[in-house]
């Protein structure tokens, strides 16, 4: 309730409605700064390779069993309004690169965590951010020198940067294999753009990416139970879950001519309901006659290229299976839209919309085996070694649905990696020696920031160690120890560069597993340039709005 005083000799005059709740000041920022705290806490333990696993129920009884970032924040239902402002960074991260959603989420903690000392000190929320913000820019600036520049193409590094986001997940043990199926199902859908116009302008566009790489669209990841994990495999080609519409019909053909519609193969209905009055009962024959004379010319407009296969997004009648069958040729009915997308990609044809305007290129001939399996209780078309799929299927077998969803989880963001350096093919080391030498940088830059402004700039600097810091805490080693030769490791190679006059690389970092200090270059520890710098300028902005956040009201109006 806030009230105001009135005239003297009056009561004080109600502003707000008295049942509502309202936090200004310094109370509103110290609140946010401990939800930002507790959301951070949550998932501060699923940091590297010695993860733990969060188990999360639902309403519905159902059990969720993740380390991923985002899943786990996603899952958790949160009613303080910074809390729920810190889930939506984790979102926004896995939106944009895919990768780093619990960096994200512990970074933007800290940098709250750490700016509560300076608001004590009566600092204003806007000379913090100011300090930030400058300290953001000199962290970028800092990767860009740190960055190496990879070759796509060099299959081992490329191994070992998402083994790297990989060896944290649950399905570390099988490594290699994930690692490979996320290479191969990336570079297959990855294809160049073809800039048309010859646009120089455009190539400082940071969206103006040399290759196309849509993985949502074009690698779908089936899910089957049973089986190992081991079984998993990339297709170079697609599947999908569907039998033949007839029995007789083919069941593996060598070379297919594949044909896609996106018509029905049966007699048009009406759009609306449609009365038709017959007198004679010669007319009702006429009438049925016509319905099959118009679905046997469709067939036959078909059957005139010759297809091994016909697919069709919709509906294909008993009679139009039967001349199909008749003409040996294999029918599928009722694809998804993305799924018929896919066939188009993988086989080179074209979807037609009418029958009437098939051309001899609109057939597929790039697909080299068709073949119906029998997986479990259910049949798979697969539609396999195409030439040059742009397109592909990665089939997932495991024990279980919980442990296919959290592999499935991870190949995900191994995808993203990839597909983040096929972007933008620059790497960071990873192990936490990104975020020292940012902080060593900083530290160092601070000295020369005059005024009040050094306080946060310097914060920021502290707030980059919370990275080592968790993965040796993680690693169960001495936190103190670990930490304190790392720094001074880093402040060593800083001093050499003031001296030499030019940055010198240094990529000392934790070894996640065992907790010990290693160079990542020998480790193999790389780190995509966009998950990092997205993770820092992501954390540092979100924290600088949350600062800005001096007045919380809840129990808004009532809708009438």
């Amino acid at each position: 309730m806030q009230a105001m005083q009135g005239p003297p000799g009056y009561g004080p005059v109600m502003v707000l409605n008295q049942k509502t709740k309202r936090q200004t000041g310094r109370q509103a920022q110290l609140s946010n700064i401990s939800a930002a705290r507790a959301v951070a806490d949550i998932i501060r333990t699923t940091l590297g390779p010695r993860s733990m696993l969060k188990m999360l129920l639902d309403p519905m009884g159902g059990v969720v069993i993740t380390n991923d970032g985002n899943c786990i924040l996603r899952e958790v239902d949160v009613s303080h309004p910074t809390a729920k402002s810190m889930i939506e960074l984790s979102r926004a991260q896995d939106e944009e690169v895919g990768d780093g959603t619990t960096s994200v989420i512990i970074l933007a903690g800290e940098m709250l965590i750490l700016s509560e000392p300076l608001i004590h000190d009566n600092l204003h929320p806007t000379v913090i951010v100011q300090g930030y913000n400058k300290a953001l820019q000199e962290a970028l600036k800092i990767c860009e020198k740190l960055a190496l520049n990879v070759d796509i193409h060099d299959k081992d590094r490329m191994m070992k940067l998402v083994q790297s986001s990989i060896g944290t997940k649950f399905s570390s043990r099988w490594n290699d294999k994930m690692v490979e199926m996320a290479l191969q199902a990336v570079m297959t859908v990855a294809r160049p753009k073809g800039d048309k116009n010859g646009d120089k302008s455009s190539a400082s566009n940071p969206y103006n990416h040399k290759m196309e790489v849509d993985i949502k669209r074009y690698a779908k990841v089936e899910k089957i139970p049973g089986g190992e994990i081991s079984d998993s495999c990339v297709l170079k080609g697609v599947m999908f879950n569907k039998d033949t519409t007839h029995s007789k019909m083919r069941r593996r053909i060598e070379k297919p001519r594949i044909l896609l519609l996106d018509c029905p193969l049966e007699y048009k209905k009406g759009e609306s309901q449609t009365n038709v009055e017959i007198t004679n009962t010669d007319d009702w024959n006429t009438m049925l006659r016509m319905e099959e004379e118009y679905v046997e010319n469709m067939c036959m407009e078909i059957i005139a290229f010759q297809p091994d296969i016909v697919i069709t997004e919709k509906g294909v009648s008993d009679l139009a299976q039967h001349y199909l069958a008749k003409a040996n040729i294999t029918a599928f009915r009722r694809l998804r839209k993305t799924d018929n997308n896919r066939v188009a990609r993988a086989t080179g044809a074209t979807i037609v919309s009418r029958t009437d305007e098939i051309q001899e290129t609109d057939i597929g001939t790039e697909c080299g085996l068709f073949e119906m399996k029998k997986i479990g209780d259910e049949w798979f078309c697969f539609l396999d070694e195409c030439e040059d799929p742009k397109a592909c299927t990665i089939v997932l077998r495991g024990g279980s649905k919980d442990v296919l969803n959290e592999v499935e989880r991870n190949l995900h963001d191994a995808m993203e990696v990839v597909r983040n350096v096929v972007y933008d093919p620059k790497l960071l080391p990873g192990g936490g020696a990104t975020e020292m030498a940012v902080s060593m940088g900083l530290r160092r830059a601070g000295l020369k920031v005059e005024g009040v402004q050094q306080g946060p700039f310097l914060a920021v600097g502290e707030a980059m160690e919370v990275i080592p810091r968790t993965l040796a805490q993680n690693c169960g080693v001495s936190v103190i120890r670990t930490v304190t030769q790392l720094r001074a490791k880093h402040a060593s190679a800083c001093d050499g560069s003031e001296k030499s006059g030019e940055y010198q690389k240094y990529n000392w970092g934790i070894n996640g597993t065992t907790g010990e200090l290693v160079d990542m270059e020998e480790l193999g520890i790389w780190e995509p340039f966009s998950v990092k710098v997205q993770t820092i300028k992501t954390a540092i902005e979100s924290a600088c709005m949350i600062l800005r956040i001096d007045d919380i009201v809840s129990g808004s109006k009532k809708s009438i």
